[in-house]
């Protein structure tokens, strides 16, 4: 049987009655996997998510990748359906599918009528079992997957400076490994490290399912543990903590690479979100990078890119969601004529001038309007409410406390941004990468597709 695990709302009566969207619900099945669910009537629709909780975080020296690789091979079939017949069902379904792997979490996803939903589930619940890893598909599959770094990745100056950032600013953390794998890792794996990942994490009590829709949570969750209750629970690997030393000393990386500009990035370690109440740092930051690179109207392109002109483009990131730590980024290219140098003594007094001088009440109105529409425009799509959820759950905070965190966004003070400003932006703490572009070749070899349909 399945335990209630929050109980928000009355429930409404039946798959096909109307009513107005619901506060998400939360089951545990007997075998430990978690159900949570969120009513959305709007339209006849349904999203389904399978989230497990594992991804290239996971993974050791020698096997980088695996799991994007396996979530590749995923759909490769089962006994009871051959290869590529799980997305065939869904499509004849009138649905659609896909998967991702991320640092954090490996998840599978459909979106289709209400009427069809438990047709996902039983074909989830299949291929958590039961999975065919044969010989044949993993040596087609790592090649795709081998083509899908080279394509997006070493292909891409920008992108491969940001895997030479990441493995530059973390010298112990695994999310120093890029999730596609290390081509090397990639060249040698075998059939064998899909599967050893495979029985080690893919089991019910490392997932969740996240369903958002035209549904009843009671139905969900009766049709849950039919499906999904029956696959016992199995002992996951320990999972050890990884704690990143304390960075001590200004970093520098350069990459030489064919392109027409130059490119910069900038990070610095920061802390995550940890605890929705306590944690007022990260809510600062999260300020402080919308103050940033918000809109418009904000400060890196307005004084960057449109004031001075140093920049074509200026941007800044802060993803505070995440079962690892965190990283404050800047990125950057510089105007045609202008320096690298140049670029980096803009940003850097951008930084400055906040910690120095703080900010203004209208511009921390104007990071609150976006908060709000934001929560807006995140409730308009039943996909992105699931991935939300998911992504919540996955990093062990509340999976519904997305409205708990807007609130603490709006609270945040001008003496909290100048105050996170002042501490966490020093050089012993910051990270610098630089693209330095090469000529452009006349030609390039041809490319194989990376076919889509099967990861994002």
């Amino acid at each position: 049987m399945f335990v209630r695990i929050v109980g928000v709302c009355a429930l409404a009566a039946g798959l096909g009655s109307v009513a107005p969207a619901r506060a998400l619900e939360q089951y545990m099945l007997s075998n430990g996997m978690k159900v949570i669910v969120k009513e959305d009537r709007r339209a006849p629709v349904v999203v389904s998510m399978v989230w497990y909780r594992t991804g290239s975080m996971d993974e050791k020296t020698g096997t980088t990748g695996v799991a994007h690789v396996l979530e590749h091979m995923m759909f490769k079939g089962t006994p009871s359906r051959p290869a590529g017949e799980f997305s065939r069902t869904i499509a004849r379904a009138g649905g659609r599918d896909n998967a991702f792997t991320n640092r954090d979490a490996t998840a599978y996803h459909q979106q289709l009528h209400k009427s069809k939903l438990v047709l996902a589930l039983e074909l989830e619940a299949d291929r958590m079992v039961n999975l065919q890893l044969s010989n044949e598909e993993f040596a087609k599959e790592i090649k795709v997957v081998m083509e899908e770094r080279r394509l997006r990745t070493d292909d891409q100056p920008r992108t491969l400076l940001h895997e030479r950032l990441l493995a530059t600013a973390w010298e112990a953390h695994p999310y120093r490994t890029p999730v596609v794998g290390w081509m090397d890792d990639l060249e040698h794996m075998r059939v064998e490290d899909a599967r050893d990942w495979y029985r080690a994490w893919y089991a019910p009590n490392n997932a969740t399912l996240v369903v958002v829709g035209d549904v009843s949570a009671e139905e969900v969750f009766r049709e849950a543990e039919r499906i999904f209750g029956p696959i016992p629970a199995r002992a996951l690997p320990m999972r050890r903590p990884i704690t990143e030393a304390a960075q001590a000393g200004l970093r520098r990386v350069t990459l030489k690479a064919p392109a027409e500009l130059p490119y910069l990035l900038m990070a610095w370690h920061v802390p995550g979100l940890e605890d929705i109440d306590r944690d007022r740092d990260a809510y600062a930051l999260w300020t402080l990078s919308a103050l940033l690179d918000g809109d418009q109207a904000s400060r890196l392109p307005r004084e960057l890119v449109r004031g001075s002109k140093v920049a074509v483009s200026a941007s800044s990131s802060y993803d505070a969601v995440n079962r690892g730590a965190a990283l404050f980024v800047l990125k950057a290219t510089p105007a045609p004529g202008r320096t690298v140098q140049e670029m980096e003594a803009a940003l850097r007094e951008q930084l400055r001038r906040i910690a120095a001088e703080g900010v203004g009440e209208d511009e921390l109105k104007r990071v609150r309007a976006q908060v709000v529409a934001g929560q807006i425009y995140q409730l308009d799509s039943m996909f992105g409410q699931a991935m939300q959820i998911g992504a919540l759950d996955n990093a062990g905070l509340p999976p519904d406390s997305a409205q708990a965190q807007a609130r603490r966004l709006q609270e945040v003070t001008a003496a909290q941004v100048q105050d996170v400003a002042r501490r966490y932006f020093a050089d012993d703490n910051l990270t610098v990468a630089v693209l330095d572009p090469q000529p452009i070749p006349e030609t390039s070899r041809p490319r194989t597709r990376v076919p889509s349909g099967e990861t994002e």
